[in-house]
């Protein structure tokens, strides 16, 4: 049995995030549908390859799987996710022969880069000291997983150029939209901000996260 709140969903891009759970349950192996982006919230689900390894990943664990690559969904017992996916309808799936290298989860301890931009935000004020590491990129170029830090900053109100769903690791951030709603996302809280979405971000002190965007600025 399954259940599933889709919180935006755009079928000419392919993209759709939500929330899903089901009950124990094997998929047929075959290419996967989509990249998409895990965030497990109970249970666990094992994806086993073509030679019958097993990737566990286990509740409060956040993944990634490429699209297409030859793998099976299972799992005993119940598991909720939050997702996000992506799956051109436009483009034919690649044929990849290997889950190799295709499922990937996500260490909050891994080591960042330091960023020389802030992009896409334009701060005002002091620009904070900022990291990312960039943890999967998908076939096309445009889907992008990875993890972020900052210090504290105000940016300006501006179109969100990109669409992003956002895990928050640690610290607190502040998103007013246009119309003055202003909402607060802690360590443990999930959103998703839509491409156009007119927004300002404010970090009193710090925040880090894991982050899937697709970003179509260049198709």
């Amino acid at each position: 049995m399954q259940h599933i709140h889709v919180y935006y969903e755009d079928e000419t891009l392919g993209l759709s995030v939500g929330v899903w759970d089901t009950t124990s349950m094997q998929e047929v192996f075959g290419p996967y549908p989509g990249d998409e982006f895990m965030w497990v919230l109970e249970g666990q689900v094992s994806m086993i390859d073509g030679d019958d390894n097993a990737t566990i990943i286990r509740k409060g664990q956040t993944f990634c799987v490429r699209n297409a690559i030859p793998v099976s969904w299972k799992q005993e017992g119940f598991l909720r996710k939050f997702f996000m996916t992506y799956a051109d309808p436009k483009a034919a799936p690649p044929e990849i022969t290997s889950a190799k290298g295709g499922i990937v989860i996500l260490d909050a301890a891994q080591k960042m880069g330091k960023l020389d931009s802030t992009e896409p935000l334009v701060v005002n004020g002091a620009i904070p000291r900022q990291h990312e590491h960039i943890i999967f990129t998908n076939d096309a170029k445009n889907m992008l997983v990875g993890m972020w830090d900052s210090g504290a900053l105000d940016s300006e109100m501006r179109p969100f150029p990109r669409y992003e769903f956002v895990q928050m690791l640690e610290g607190a951030v502040t998103i007013t939209e246009e119309d003055g709603t202003s909402h607060m996302f802690k360590a443990g809280d999930a959103f998703f901000v839509p491409k156009g979405t007119v927004c300002s971000w404010k970090i009193d002190s710090y925040v880090k996260k894991f982050y899937a965007i697709l970003d179509l600025s260049s198709d």
